[in-house]
């Protein structure tokens, strides 16, 4: 059985991000990344499989993108994957695009 995302707002996010435990992820391409982020690491949606090991030492793992369609792609990966069935994962709803109004 998997585990549920939960969707946080961001300023959930800022209040999580501050935990060391917490990771964000952004699964946008590395050339959006570089344009605009929020900090946290770069791993482009089409990797998160083959790198889902850097997220393993987290505890709480954020996931965001431009708008959260492909955050939620994401999202829903992780919570499938066996090595992170103890960890808490969330999905910054409707992406970062807030931040930039």
């Amino acid at each position: 059985m998997s585990i549920v995302y939960q969707d946080i707002s961001l300023a959930t996010l800022e209040i999580l991000a501050q935990h060391p435990q917490t990771v964000v992820v952004d699964v946008r391409e590395p050339w959006e990344f570089e344009e605009f982020n929020i900090g946290g690491i770069n791993i482009p949606l089409a990797d998160i499989r083959e790198r889902r090991k850097e997220v393993v030492p987290f505890q709480n793992i954020i996931v965001v993108c431009t708008n959260g369609t492909r955050s939620k792609v994401a999202a829903k990966d992780y919570c499938r994957a066996e090595e992170l069935q103890t960890k808490s994962i969330f999905h910054l709803q409707g992406g970062i695009l807030e931040v930039e109004d």
